[in-house]
């Protein structure tokens, strides 16, 4: 056994400090925003290449004012080393592309602009915090215009953190569906990974679930793995967790233990096929692209490679494919 794994899950600490009380300081905020670093989004895709976000700044912002509607801005926070503040500005054409027909408009429609399934395997820390970030503001914006209360129009306040009901007064806070995911171990330390129907050809992946009303992350272990791989986890331990706004999750990881792997079967329908790996065993299925994991900007491909990684002669890069979002 190796003594120190450099592939263990790290506490999850964002490189932005939010700085939620400046938040309330419009003159601040704009004083930020003369010199922030802008990420530009047009819906919710964010402005960047394939492997980094790209910034743009507030004279850019300006410029842009005759091709883009106003937008919101959203404060996602200052660096904790350069001392930069960061904003997004999220947005949409005045005159959005028109569909000519061609195979090329879908390709240049979104020119510039990059979904966070797409990117997000391939942002360092600081650029994939900032798009968590802004992509989970920009979901929840999109699908919350209207007060829950009364009904009226609601407006973007306090940076983006909130939005107000100019009629009842009501402010109304993003929401976060928690989420468990689950390492699923045996005595014989191989672990037990499912596949979904929805996902791609030979993708296999770690066990996860909502969070139901009065119910701990415990027992969300428990029943999910149960119900969706038909075995009893005990010995359930806390490892990390994840920012996943898709559209709007946080995924608190675990690992449990099974002492009846033998019963382990999929319920049929969100997993349909269930298969124990030692590290062998994924080690050959992956050189013989027989197996697709989970892809790297995912808490589960940690958990699969933390896992895989702890016993010395087995490395990452054994374990190559899947970065992208899709095959």
């Amino acid at each position: 056994m190796s003594a120190r794994n450099p592939d263990s899950i790290p506490a999850s600490l964002s490189p932005i400090n939010r700085e939620s009380e400046l938040r309330t300081d419009a003159a601040k905020l704009a004083e930020l925003w003369s010199s922030a670093q802008i990420i530009h989004m047009v819906d919710t895709r964010l402005s960047a290449t394939d492997d980094s976000l790209t910034f743009i700044d507030a004279d850019a912002v300006a410029a842009l004012s005759d091709v883009f509607v106003e937008g919101e801005r959203f404060f996602l926070g200052i660096g904790r080393d350069d001392n930069q503040a960061y904003f997004a500005w999220r947005t949409t054409w005045i005159n959005p592309p028109v569909d000519d027909g061609t195979e090329e408009f879908e390709k240049h429609k979104y020119e510039g602009f990059k979904t966070l399934r797409e990117i997000g395997g391939n942002l360092d820390g600081d650029d994939l915090a900032l798009a968590m970030h802004a992509v989970g503001l920009a979901n929840w914006h999109s699908t919350h215009t209207h007060c829950a209360r009364c009904g009226a129009k609601t407006q973007s306040d306090l940076g983006g953190s909130v939005r107000v009901c100019p009629v009842d007064s009501t402010q109304h806070h993003p929401r976060t569906d928690p989420a468990v995911i689950v390492l699923v171990k045996d005595k014989d330390d191989r672990i037990l990974l499912g596949h979904q129907p929805v996902w791609p050809a030979k993708r296999f992946s770690t066990f996860a679930g909502f969070v139901e009303t009065g119910e701990s992350f415990e027992e969300c272990v428990s029943r999910e793995v149960f119900e969706e791989a038909g075995v009893y986890a005990s010995d359930i331990n806390y490892l990390t967790s994840q920012p996943w706004p898709f559209p709007a999750s946080i995924m608190i990881a675990f690992e449990a233990i099974t002492h009846r792997p033998e019963e382990a079967r999929p319920d049929g329908t969100e997993i349909t096929e269930v298969r124990w790996f030692s590290r062998d065993d994924m080690k050959a299925a992956v050189a013989a692209n027989e197996l697709l994991l989970p892809p790297t900007m995912s808490v589960a491909r940690r958990m699969i490679q933390a896992w895989y990684t702890a016993v010395d002669g087995y490395t990452r890069d054994q374990l190559r494919g899947g970065e992208s979002w899709r095959p």
